[in-house]
């Protein structure tokens, strides 16, 4: 016996046990599927609410701000618009936004901001198509 020879570790059926252990592993994972059961509420037996009123803004390419009849000037909308908006005191009114394609993005933003800060949350921009 010769003393003088270290032995070594085979170690390729060990790889060869986790490539075959992870392949099978890649291929069973997407097929298990999850289900989360979910009761949904049912609704009420109410009659349906009424529409609810809303309030048209108009801007034009020249930055002439419509609320109904009223005019707002630009710069002074966001003060204006809050104090025309204490009127609605539940702020229950849906507002819808006509702005001319030509302004710029920022000027919609700012009338859009103008109404978030008038507490009002159901707000939409209205498009033609």
């Amino acid at each position: 016996m010769n003393w003088d020879e270290k032995p070594e570790l085979n170690v390729t059926p060990l790889v060869d046990v986790m490539l075959v252990l992870v392949a099978v592993l890649m291929l069973t994972t997407p097929i298990v599927l999850y289900e989360e059961s979910i009761r949904v509420p049912t609704g009420s037996q109410q009659a349906p609410v009424g529409e609810q009123p809303s309030i048209d803004i108009r801007v034009d390419e020249n930055r002439q701000i419509f609320v109904g009849k009223r005019q707002f000037e630009f710069d002074a909308f966001a003060d204006s618009f809050l104090l025309y908006a204490n009127q609605f005191p539940e702020r229950n009114h849906k507002v819808l936004i006509h702005a001319d394609e030509r302004l710029s993005y920022a000027d919609v933003m700012f009338i859009l901001r103008s109404v978030k800060a008038a507490r009002f949350s159901e707000i939409a921009l209205v498009s033609d198509g």
